[in-house]
């Protein structure tokens, strides 16, 4: 039986116990004190806490190389009230792990503890443990406290667990792998009043339905076939009531898209649509748009070095290139944006509930695969020559 073999029952238990303690983003105490905690067990060389909030970052060195690398897990729980009576299931009331976080989280720990156990690399290891990935903001914040000053780094490499895909799998591609997400909320203003006298002001409800409406023909309409893009509209908020027309309403959804310039497209005819509905319906229109997510770049080298890495540990036959990128959207991008790195996917079952659904649960089959993937990536881009 291999070190990682016998360290899996260790894995399971701390998935379990991060899934019964879920914690939103930045809120993520007690799963960076378990994470600190088992990282100086493991005899890592230096663990940082409270880094851009509640961050840990391990660092484990080995050798005289002069290069480094790093792995990341992020720790983040949803706001979902969880369904099902697993004995794990979360304890915090509508909250839970919807997305594996504690999964990715179990794994990396693994891969620490087989990495200081083992070594079989010559350099340096970061072990980035990040909060908030679910709104966005973990890896900025952990960017803005000096994460590359403190713990600099030359590549970085990301795991998450992918419902649908058979565990043991590994996808990733070259280019774009994931989307960038922009959000938006429109509010129109108008005059209410009694729903008998619809003539004696100008509510907003029509118009809202209307703008509705009229924003699906962004992406059928406006946009180059060629180019991806989302727009959905996710709430319609009014001030009425059963027998009161509303003079106040709110439109808030988000955008998806993989270039710049068709999320600046997408703007653009956000404003002339909502403009020109507000103006045929007799109210007022402000439009505000967000942009929290930047598209997830891969750098074609690193997903060279992922695949050959996955190939020291997976069937040939269960590796491949992702057809296309997905339109859903991940802050790991953030770190792409200033070094080379790789974000993979590894399969959760053909049977996993979706990510974000109250019923998902992180497939405990995964854990020995992705911490697996973690040290040999550890070992190609840092050999002992």
């Amino acid at each position: 039986m291999s070190e990682l073999e016998t360290l899996l029952p260790d894995m399971i238990a701390w998935r379990r116990d991060l899934h019964a303690h879920p914690e939103f983003g930045f809120e993520e105490q007690r799963t960076a004190r378990f994470v600190a905690a088992k990282l100086r067990e493991f005899g890592l060389d230096e663990i940082a806490e409270n880094i851009g909030g509640t961050g840990v970052v391990g660092t484990l060195r080995r050798g005289s190389g002069n290069r480094s690398i790093a792995l990341r897990a992020d720790m983040d729980a949803l706001h979902i009230p969880e369904q099902g009576d697993r004995p794990y299931k979360s304890t915090v009331p509508g909250t839970m792990h919807a997305c594996g976080h504690d999964g990715h989280t179990a794994m990396l720990l693994g891969a620490a503890a087989h990495l200081a156990a083992t070594g079989g690399f010559n350099g340096t290891v970061r072990f980035i443990f990040q909060p908030a990935e679910e709104w966005g903001k973990g890896a900025l914040a952990m960017l803005a406290d000096g994460l590359l000053q403190r713990f600099p780094f030359d590549e970085i490499y990301g795991l998450h667990n992918m419902p649908s895909l058979p565990v043991g799998h590994f996808e990733t591609r070259p280019g774009p792998i994931m989307s960038a997400e922009d959000n938006f909320e429109i509010v129109l203003t108008g005059v209410g009043g009694h729903a008998s006298r619809p003539h004696s002001g100008s509510e907003t409800l029509v118009a809202a339905c209307a703008l509705v409406t009229n924003l699906q023909a962004i992406v059928s309409r406006r946009l180059d076939p060629a180019d991806i893009g989302v727009v959905s509209v996710t709430e319609l908020i009014t001030d009425g009531t059963r027998n009161a027309l509303p003079g106040h309403a709110r439109v808030l959804g988000d955008v998806r898209s993989f270039r710049p310039e068709v999320s600046a497209e997408v703007e653009r005819q956000m404003r002339r649509i909502a403009e020109g509905t507000a103006l045929a319906y007799n109210v007022a229109q402000e439009v505000r748009y967000s942009r929290e997510f930047v598209p997830t770049i891969n750098d074609p080298a690193a997903v060279n070095e992922a695949f050959a890495a996955a190939g020291t540990i997976l069937a040939a036959e269960n590796i491949a290139v992702a057809r296309e990128p997905m339109t859903a959207s991940e802050d790991f991008a953030r770190f792409l944006e200033r070094v080379p790195g790789c974000f993979a996917f590894l399969g959760n079952g053909e049977a996993s509930a979706p990510l974000h659904n109250p019923t998902y649960d992180f497939n405990d089959d995964g854990l020995i695969h992705g911490a697996r993937f973690h040290a040999a990536i550890v070992r190609r881009r840092l050999p002992i020559t």
